[in-house]
């Protein structure tokens, strides 16, 4: 069976999701360091304030194709930046790369099923035509 084939929009959605999903595996490490620390009652500012940093620079990346999902990760910088305890700001942060990681796979999903290219020349043949 053939790969997907994907027209030229899908291509560039699909490029930006991927991106995407490695800006976000970066910020769930520092999410997890961020955790660590605040276990282990080490220092957490640098760890926060790099969090802070990174999160706009993702929503930045899909704001303009995926608009919803970037207005998720605003929320989530804005949950972190109220004063809370630590421990909630862990879960926040979890929660929240947990939520924008589903939303980027759905839209994964969604965009190889709305701009899926059908070659004509690759459809199948009905049995016994071959």
């Amino acid at each position: 069976m053939p790969g997907l084939k994907l027209d030229g929009a899908g291509h560039a959605k699909l490029n930006t999701l991927e991106e995407a999903l490695i800006r976000l595996g970066r910020i769930h490490n520092v999410v997890e360091q961020y955790a660590l620390a605040v276990k282990q009652e080490k220092p957490t500012g640098a760890l926060l304030m790099n969090l802070k940093r990174q999160f706009p620079g993702l929503a930045s990346l899909l704001k303009g194709q995926f608009g919803m999902i970037s207005d998720q990760i605003l929320a989530v910088v804005l949950a972190i930046g109220r004063g809370t305890s630590e421990q909630v700001r862990v879960r926040q942060l979890r929660e929240g790369v947990a939520q924008v990681r589903q939303a980027i796979d759905i839209s994964i999903d969604l965009t190889k099923k709305k701009h899926e290219v059908i070659d004509p020349k690759g459809a199948r043949a009905p049995a016994g035509e071959e």
